[in-house]
């Protein structure tokens, strides 16, 4: 009965109505909360897929380039060698005489060939390379687009995701206290709550009491619920803290009970939602910001 519940088990008054609305903006709480985490994980695998696809074309373009200089080198080698033949037999040409002069000739015809075919068999492989290259960086440059695309519709939905929230956190409101002093915003139902610990600004424990002999912990305080009116929507407690009892009668829902701890400067405050037969729910938020009072 004293453990803290993630939602609100309690049917509202009328369970034909104010129950189901209760679970229904539980359950959208519930989707909204893991739609962030799925969304946020989508996106880091998505950023991930990026950067090895990124790695990957890298190593395939190095590849390229490295087998590109490789066959270069040979086919430099190759020209340099037919072009040292073809001048040294171009030097016997114009030194032969009579047959050997025209033996010198046709082998220097042949070498001119070779080297024309050489050459344009190595200006098709750079060619070819180069056509190779191009559309690797075509292909790395359509995939990128296409990551980003996936990665502006993650942000499209983050954002609307945190629209959401950010529209729920401007519907709160601030109230006084029963102590007379300003309270944070006050939430009245689940999806409420979820909005309030988005921002981070206090801690907030969600509770679900019966009515015992024996005070139930709630956060570091004990609360005993000691009677509930549930036609005008009102109860009594006592709270238990720093060893002291401060009891508090005829508390209406969604009215912030404030109390002081030792440990802190502002004031605790304890909201309850839903007021039942015996039983009350809501929440404590305390200050995130644990400081003795002078």
């Amino acid at each position: 009965m004293g453990e803290m519940n993630a939602g609100y088990p309690y049917p509202p008054q009328n369970p034909n109505s104010a129950g189901l609305k209760i679970a229904i903006l539980f359950g959208a709480v519930v989707a909204l909360l893991a739609a962030n985490i799925y969304l946020y994980f989508q996106l880091e695998g998505v950023r991930e897929d990026l950067n090895a696809v990124r790695q990957l074309i890298a190593r395939e373009v190095a590849a390229v380039r490295e087998t590109s200089a490789v066959t270069a080198q040979a086919q430099r080698r190759t020209v340099e060698s037919l072009r040292d033949q073809l001048e040294a037999a171009q030097r016997q040409a114009a030194m032969a005489a009579g047959q050997a002069k025209t033996d010198a000739t046709r082998r220097a015809e042949e070498l001119a060939e070779k080297l024309a075919a050489a050459q344009e068999a190595q200006k098709a492989l750079v060619q070819k390379e180069l056509t190779e290259v191009k559309a690797a960086a075509a292909a790395t440059e359509s995939r990128v687009s296409e990551v980003k695309t996936e990665v502006a519709k993650v942000d499209s939905k983050v954002d609307s995701a945190k629209s959401e929230i950010d529209k729920t956190i401007a519907d709160l409101k601030s109230v006084r206290g029963d102590l007379g002093v300003q309270s944070g915003l006050i939430a009245t139902n689940a999806k409420e709550l979820a909005a309030l610990r988005a921002l981070g600004d206090r801690n907030y424990f969600e509770f679900n009491l019966t009515k015992t002999k024996e005070p139930q912990r709630v956060g570091d305080i004990m609360v005993l619920l000691k009677k509930t009116d549930q036609k005008r929507n009102r109860y009594t407690i006592e709270i238990t803290a720093d060893d002291k009892r401060t009891e508090k009668k005829d508390k209406s829902i969604n009215e912030p009970v404030q109390f002081y701890v030792a440990a802190a400067r502002q004031p605790y405050e304890l909201v309850v939602n839903q007021v039942g037969k015996d039983v009350i729910v809501g929440y404590l938020a305390t200050p995130k910001v644990r400081e003795s009072r002078k």
